[in-house]
């Protein structure tokens, strides 16, 4: 395996990480909003939403209402409840009707809503002290806008509460993080949903804590610190479920004590905003982030979860790796599919349990990507070894060991090998007179053609045998049994081939005795024992073959069969082989012989 390959795709999965471009965070956003639409809903019994829709429109004529019509419907609100009202009163009503709203405040607490804006500038008029605690001021690391649109002075004197509207669209213009502290003109003012509920419990002012990098948390002191981004947005949880109606149904609806009733306009063509559960409307928005807070569900990922991610997918990549290396690729996908779904359900866990955004997107991606260059360079490997198996071996073994060799490779140990086999050599007797024959008849095509038919013959008796043919010698065949592929009986097998070789040049005899061509005959000598084999050769140019003195034993027996002394002798046969026989056989002893190297006499047989 080529690991460099490897390697390479780990720097791009890393570069990809790092880089974060965006089809990757969009993804790992939209996974985001995946957790947030599959939350439990969450039923507020605080917030009422009060919306401003096509009934009441049809009702109150269209909208901006007469100031004195939005009074009236104020009015019908219990007085021990907070209203917070997210829509603009920057602008002086129509007929000085601006006092009959004003009266209706006096009554009731009320938060309004104001808007930043950067366009042109305009001096806040209503600010609410801050307490900075860290080493720098929380202007630095938020958006210091021109201005903010507050209500007409006629109806700010009588209100409890300011609080901004602002958003922060992520890069697929959907707002999951939301500000809850805005700057403008270089001061600190509070967001809707935060002034909200610092009236709600009667706080006078806010905490705020920096760092070197950024701001840390938001506190109202009646509640616990409010953890935001360095630039104090909220990552806001949108699975709440709010009891709404239309405002001009509030004649017929109950509300209870101490409720926040948040006023919007819903009626066609009003302002809405993308959000991870679908639009919303903005007082939706705001009270989500109100119930966010309240609730203490505040999302947040801290940053060292990058990293994190980041080591994760590296583990799990340099894992693959491993596995498929040593292991069967089915059992390394049964572990990715393991690693990836865990990834997944701890990440679901951390969510639902303590909802923190931990993204298994790049875990995953890396990890796909890793696993499936892996699997693919193993797979190749896996081919070319076939491949390799194939061409070596589809000339010594009968197509049916090849393809048994390709689907187990494992069967075939590259290298050398200690094994105990049995080996047959085989050779024409008397070659020299046919080969005189066809030089006298300028014919040495026919020679070599006599040959190949001759060997062909031969060898399909072997390979049909379970033989291996290691090569051919001239005429003569040099074979082996129990390798590559194990072969139990591999002695009865050799003497077997023999005994069917010695039959086939007994047919060939009557055909050459018909072509008028000399008398042929062959000499065949067997023998078992241990030996190396493998693959042997140079770095450039190996085969697969044996070699040990079991194996010249067998070379020594074929040259003397059929020759001299053991003239009627077409196979010898090694005690060592002969020991190996069933009883079925016939073994007749026909005497000793001596290797060169050796001291004992060796006896041998001829067998039928």
């Amino acid at each position: 395996m080529k690991l460099y390959h490897i390697g390479i795709t780990f720097l791009l999965c890393i570069l990809v990480k790092v880089l974060n471009p965006y089809i990757l965070e969009a993804t790992q956003l939209n996974y985001f909003d995946l957790l947030q639409r599959n939350h439990e809903e969450n039923k507020s019994e605080q917030i009422i939403l009060l919306d401003i829709d096509e009934k009441s429109i049809k009702k109150n004529g269209r909208w901006p209402w007469d100031r004195d019509v939005l009074a009236k419907e104020i009015n019908k609100l219990p007085d021990n409840n907070l209203i917070a009202l997210n829509v603009l009163l920057s602008e002086r009503g129509r007929g000085n009707k601006d006092v009959f709203l004003a009266e209706a405040f006096v009554r009731k607490p009320i938060v309004a809503a104001t808007q930043v804006i950067d366009d042109y500038d305009l001096e806040p008029k209503m600010h609410i002290g801050t307490t900075t605690l860290g080493p720098r001021d929380a202007i630095d690391f938020v958006k210091d806008y021109k201005g903010i649109l507050t209500p007409v002075p006629e109806l700010a004197q009588f209100i409890n509460g300011f609080g901004a509207l602002a958003a922060e669209p992520s890069i697929d213009g959907v707002v999951r993080e939301v500000p809850i502290i805005v700057g403008a003109r270089g001061k600190i003012f509070p967001s809707f949903a935060l002034e909200t509920i610092r009236v709600a419990v009667g706080d006078i002012s806010y905490q705020i804590k920096t760092t070197e990098t950024g701001i840390e948390w938001v506190r109202i002191p009646a509640y616990k610190p409010i953890i935001t981004s360095d630039n104090g947005a909220v990552y806001n949880s949108y699975w709440n479920k709010f009891q709404r109606a239309s405002i001009s149904d509030l004649g017929d609806l109950w509300i209870p004590e101490g409720s926040i009733v948040i006023i919007g306009p819903t009626f066609a063509g009003s302002n809405t905003i993308s959000t991870p559960v679908g639009a919303m409307f903005p007082h939706e928005v705001q009270a989500n982030l109100i119930e966010t807070i309240v609730k203490n569900t505040v999302i947040t990922r801290p940053d060292y979860f990058a990293l994190l991610e980041l080591l994760t997918m590296i583990l799990m990549g340099g894992l693959f790796v491993l596995l498929l290396r040593k292991t069967p690729m089915w059992f390394s996908g049964l572990v990715f599919l393991a690693l990836a779904t865990g990834s997944v359900i701890g990440s679901g866990y951390l969510f639902n349990t303590y909802y923190m955004l931990f993204s298994p997107v790049m875990i995953l991606l890396g990890s796909i990507l890793i696993f499936g260059h892996t699997a693919f360079i193993e797979f190749y490997r896996q081919f070319k070894l076939r491949q390799q198996i194939k061409k070596q071996f589809e000339t010594y073994l009968d197509p049916r060991q090849v393809a048994l060799l390709q689907k187990n490779p494992e069967l075939l140990k590259l290298g050398g090998e200690r094994k105990e086999m049995t080996f047959l050599f085989m050779d024409i007797c008397g070659f020299t007179p046919i080969s005189e024959h066809y030089k006298n008849n300028d014919d040495p095509e026919g020679l070599v053609e006599l040959v190949n038919e001759f060997l062909n013959k031969m060898s399909n008796i072997i390979l049909d045998n379970g033989g291996t043919i290691d090569k051919y010698m001239g005429d003569c065949i040099m074979a082996f049994w129990n390798a590559p592929l194990p072969c139990e009986n591999h002695a009865e097998l050799a003497v077997k081939s023999s005994i069917e070789i010695e039959k086939e040049v007994n047919e060939l005899k009557r055909i050459y005795k018909e072509r008028n061509l000399p008398d042929i005959s062959v000499g065949t000598g067997i023998n078992s024992g241990d030996c190396i084999v493998g693959n042997m050769g140079s770095e450039s140019r190996f085969d697969y073959s044996v070699i040990g003195d079991a194996v010249n034993l067998a070379a020594r027996l074929e040259a003397t069969a059929a020759r001299g002394d053991y003239i009627d002798y077409k196979t010898i046969v090694s005690e060592y082989t002969v020991s190996q026989l069933p009883d079925t056989y016939n073994k007749k002893s026909i005497g000793t012989i001596k290797v060169k190297g050796k001291e004992e006499e060796i006896k041998i047989y001829s067998v039928s």
